[in-house]
């Protein structure tokens, strides 16, 4: 009896040092499979910083100013205009206060089970 429960604890541990050891091993390919992604990360990290830097250098106007003047005609650009852009008089000004009127009355027409949109809908059909 006490030979068998041996047996089977020595076969446990065995088999608990196997787990042990292809935890480990799974834990450190895990890890570099990490270390690896995060190098990639900078990696591409720094290209795209070195990408938005060449991006600013170009959009600069100095730099895009000779090749809107080689295709104007191409493109058929024009000067903007004072004119088509707004003005601030034409602007709606907003209410000092909500209208609490139009609310209660929104509100009263829902508790009511009539619904303002759908209402609107089907008079504009």
């Amino acid at each position: 009896m006490i030979r068998t429960i041996n047996i089977l604890l020595l076969m446990a541990c065995i088999g608990a040092l196997i787990g042990v050891y292809l935890l480990k091993f799974s834990v450190e390919e895990t890890g570099q499979t990490r270390t690896a992604l995060q190098r990639q990360i900078e990696k591409q990290q720094a290209e795209l910083s070195l990408l938005k830097a060449d991006w600013a250098y170009l959009n600069q106007p100095s730099n895009v100013a000779p090749i809107v003047t080689r295709h104007v005609a191409e493109l058929n650009l024009q000067p903007l205009a004072q004119e088509q852009f707004g003005r601030i008089d034409i602007l709606p000004m907003r209410l000092a206060a909500p209208d609490s009127g139009a609310l209660d009355d929104l509100f009263t027409a829902l508790d009511s089970g009539i619904d303002p949109i759908q209402q609107l809908i089907t008079e504009a059909l």
